[in-house]
C-alpha cells in the first residue's frame, strides 16, 4: 500500500500549467527521488502532497494517519543569532525524542553547539534529526545536500539509506538534477511538468526524455555515489570537506572496508556530474 500517491494532479498559476495530470507514489520503505530541470514543478507537486496547496485537478492519497517528516533545503541564518541545536530541535515544538535522533544521525551530544557554528554536514544531519524526532512514515527531503561537496552530499544520501533501513519510512528526495541522489533511489520520477519518465536509476538514465533534458555526462554520478558509498566513514568524518562554503578538496576522505559493490574498476571518476 502506498504512503502517499498523486493520482491526476494539475495546477497553474499565471496562467501556466505547472502541472499536468502526474501520478505518482511513494511505499513504505522505498527511496524515490524527484528529478527535474528549474520551473518544472517540483516544488508544486512537494506542496500539493504534504498538503500546503490545493491543486485545480486532482487528488493526494494518503495513508490513514500518516506522519510526516520534512528537512528543507539549506537554512539561511543569521550567524549573529544565539540558536543552539537543542533549540532547534524544539522548533516549532519539543519532541521527546531528540536526543536518540541525534545520535541517530551522528550527532549525538551536540545540543548545546550554536547551529551558527556547525560545517554543512552537520547542519543537514540535524535537519534531518529533526524531522526523524517525529517518527515519520514518511520523509521529504527538499535538495538537502544543497552547497555540500560531492564525498559529503554522498555521505549524508548514505545515512538516508542506513535511515530507511532502521525506520522503514518511505523517502521521497527532490532534486534539480541527477548528482549522486540518483543512485540512492529505488525508482527515479523524472518531472518536466508531466512525467516524463520513471522507474529505476539505470531506467531512466537511458530514457531518451531524461537524457534530453540532462544530457549524456550523468554516468560518473553514479559510479562516484558508489565508490564513496563503499569507503565513506560514519559520521563526520566527511565534514570538515563541505563547511558552509562548499569547498570540494577533490581527494577521497574514505579507506577501503572491502566490501564487494563499487563501480567494477573501485576508481570514481573526479570530474562533477553533469548540472551539478
Amino acid at each position: 500500500m502506498s504512503l502517499i500517491a498523486a493520482r491526476g494532479l494539475s495546477a497553474a498559476f499565471g496562467g501556466r500549467r505547472v502541472l499536468d495530470r502526474v501520478d505518482m507514489d511513494v511505499a513504505r520503505g522505498e527511496i524515490v527521488t524527484l528529478v527535474g530541470p528549474n520551473g518544472s514543478g517540483k516544488t508544486t507537486l512537494v506542496r500539493a502532497l504534504v498538503g500546503a496547496l490545493r491543486p485545480d485537478a486532482g487528488r493526494v492519497d494518503r495513508a490513514p494517519g500518516l506522519r510526516l517528516g520534512y528537512v528543507p533545503q539549506r537554512l539561511a541564518l543569521d550567524p549573529a543569532m544565539p540558536l543552539t541545536v537543542d533549540r532547534l530541535m524544539a522548533l516549532p515544538r519539543p519532541a521527546p525524542d531528540a536526543g536518540a535522533a541525534l545520535a541517530r544521525v551522528g550527532m549525538g551530544g551536540a545540543g548545546g553547539r550554536q547551529v551558527a557554528d556547525l560545517s554543512g554536514g552537520q547542519l543537514q544531519r540535524v535537519l534531518l534529526a529533526r524531522a526523524l524526532a517525529g517518527r515519520p512514515d514518511l520523509l521529504v527531503l527538499d535538495e538537502p545536500a544543497q552547497g555540500l561537496d560531492q564525498p559529503g552530499t554522498a555521505a549524508f544520501y548514505r545515512l538516508v539509506e542506513e535511515v530507511r533501513a532502521d525506520t522503514g519510512a518511505g523517502v521521497l528526495m527532490v532534486s534539480h538534477d541527477l548528482h549522486v541522489v540518483m543512485a540512492a533511489s529505488d525508482r527515479v520520477i523524472c518531472l518536466n511538468g508531466h512525467v516524463c519518465c520513471h522507474g529505476t536509476p539505470e531506467v531512466v538514465r537511458n530514457a531518451p526524455e531524461y537524457r534530453a533534458l540532462f544530457g549524456l555526462g550523468t554516468g560518473g554520478a553514479l559510479a562516484l555515489y558508489r565508490h564513496v558509498h563503499d569507503h565513506a566513514h560514519d559520521g563526520d568524518a566527511h565534514d570538515h570537506a563541505h563547511d558552509h562554503h562548499g569547498h570540494d578538496h577533490g581527494h577521497d576522505h574514505g579507506h577501503d572496508h572491502g566490501r564487494g559493490h563499487g563501480d567494477g574498476h573501485g576508481h570514481a571518476p573526479r570530474q562533477r556530474a553533469a548540472g551539478g
